[in-house]
């Protein structure tokens, strides 16, 4: 069963979240990956550490002939770590794939795992990673760390899931207290498996409590409502200890399909909450009928009943969906089962629009209809696409330039990005250039230029530009002043084909500007 993109992060404890480089579809030219990290304290070093795991979908992947004809894929990783504006830890790599000898091998995961000390503080993490074998962008992401141990207080490391653990034979970076623990690199848990396994660490906790001992319970409880699960608890004596190493499971094998939260709560002998940590996480077991996932026949999601359109729709939530949420609709277009994929549709929309949950569904089925329609390419659907994606996103745009064979007749150098003193120490323009300027033509590969007055949560005039690279018909989005979108210095040079100087705006560069 493989795995799929989502990345894990949250304050002091493991927290599942969505990493996509590609909206869910399984096209094998969209690379897909689980990242996920935990925080350990050292105490010997006095020192924190950061454990980070990448977990890549090698079906997604491009693999490369080698020379002695087998096959092999590579990402290239790069892990930056700020604070403020200062960059605490930098790590640029190559992850090869296993090699395959046929390309119908690749139904597999393979998983990266690397550690780094950091200090207490709070931080900025940021993953870069690029397929090699591939002509896609490589894609960004940025979280906040944060990170708090010390030898004076007691506390818990984060909570990780694990695959499973076993005897270390020989040290690895697996290897932790005797044990190699292989990470679970997700928080998407199907029928097939039948045991959530569990590891953390609990640090300085004779600190508070001496020689005495204290109770570790773990338990899982329902995600909307905090209900726990009668039957899934494990209750366990620990001796205090500067540190103790907490592995456990619990069997799952008969939870029913939905979203759950495993939790861990560190007690004292008078039963007082001293610590506690807790990790959500997804569950799909048709074969354990809960008591509502039927119900969902009877809303306005019960009325798709063909999977293959089900799987559509579910895929064009991504612009929309929490990290989670991604991660779970990724699972279900995935694999059969028309119930759970109901449920998962209505509940999309309930739990944001209680009293209007069906209305703002069909709102929103009007854009994927409309997404399909008319930015769908030979072998990529409309909601695969960038014009498509940001559609659904943010809606239809409120002002739309659209040129196929864009000439711009102009004064070259005339326009320039940064003072003229400034050009002309670089170099990047003469003084004769600067006085003479020379009538030129400038040639534009097709381009659509998208005005939005106002973005929800951003600031107003944002400007979408997509180009034909190929003049194929296929646009891909070039340049924005968007929060969080793609931004290149260089877009108007690449959409001139290189007419344009680096430090040069010329006509297209100020419609950009403008917003029209």
């Amino acid at each position: 069963m493989k795995k799929f993109f989502n990345k894990r992060i949250v304050l002091g404890m493991v927290l599942v979240f969505t990493f996509h480089l590609s909206p869910f579809t399984s096209v094998r030219a969209q690379m897909q990956a689980v990242f996920a990290y935990s925080t350990f304290y050292a105490q010997t070093a006095d020192m924190p550490y950061v454990e980070t795991y990448l977990s890549f979908d090698a079906w997604t992947m491009q693999f490369v002939q080698m020379d002695n004809g087998s096959y092999r894929a590579t990402a290239e990783v790069l892990t930056v770590l700020k604070q403020s504006d200062s960059v605490c830890y930098v790590k640029k790599y190559d992850l090869n794939s296993p090699t395959v000898a046929s390309l119908d091998e690749l139904n597999f995961n393979f998983l990266d795992v690397q550690r780094f000390s950091v200090k207490n503080g709070i931080y900025d993490l940021e993953i870069t990673l690029r397929d090699k074998g591939s002509d896609r962008p490589a894609s960004t992401v940025t979280e906040k760390l944060v990170v708090n141990y010390d030898k004076a207080h007691p506390a818990m490391s984060s909570l990780q899931l694990m695959s499973s653990a076993t005897p270390t034979q020989k040290e690895n970076i697996l290897s932790r207290g005797g044990y190699d623990m292989e990470p679970y690199v997700s928080d998407f848990y199907p029928e097939q498996v039948a045991q959530l396994h569990y590891y953390f660490e609990v640090y300085n906790i004779d600190q508070e409590l001496g020689q005495k001992p204290f109770i570790v319970m773990a338990f899982i409880e329902q995600q909307e409502t905090g209900i726990r699960v009668d039957g899934l608890q494990t209750v366990v004596r620990k001796n205090s200890s500067s540190l103790v190493p907490v592995y456990g499971s619990l069997d799952i094998a008969q939870l029913s399909s939905g979203n759950y939260n495993l939790v861990v709560e560190l007690r004292n002998k008078d039963n007082q909450l001293m610590l506690y940590k807790k990790v959500p996480f997804f569950r799909s077991n048709p074969g354990v009928m809960g008591a509502e996932l039927s119900d969902f026949a009877t809303t306005f999601a019960g009325r798709y009943t063909n999977e293959d359109q089900l799987n559509v729709y579910l895929d064009a939530l991504y612009p929309l969906a929490s990290n989670q949420e991604r991660t779970v609709a990724s699972e279900l277009i995935r694999r059969p089962g028309l119930e759970e994929k109901q449920a998962f549709l209505y509940r999309f929309w309930q739990v944001r629009y209680p009293m209007s949950a069906e209305a703002e569904w069909l709102k929103y089925k009007e854009r994927v209809d409309y997404v399909q329609a008319t930015f769908s390419y030979p072998l990529t659907q409309g909601i695969h696409t960038d014009r498509g994606r940001v559609y659904l996103q943010y809606g239809p745009p409120d002002f739309v330039r659209d040129e196929k064979n864009f000439v711009s007749v102009s004064k070259l150098g005339t326009t320039f990005k940064g003072s003229t003193e400034t050009m002309q120490t670089r170099g990047t323009i003469s003084n004769d250039e600067m006085t003479n300027p020379s009538q030129g033509h400038i040639y534009y590969l097709p381009y659509q230029l998208w005005r939005y007055n106002k973005l929800p949560t951003d600031d107003p005039d944002r400007v979408f530009l997509f180009w034909d690279e190929h003049r194929s018909g296929y646009y891909t989005l070039l340049n924005s002043n968007a929060r969080g979108e793609v931004q290149d210095p260089l877009w108007e040079r690449r959409l001139s084909r290189q007419q344009i100087g680096e430090n040069m705006v010329g006509e297209v560069g100020e419609q950009f500007n403008r917003g029209y």
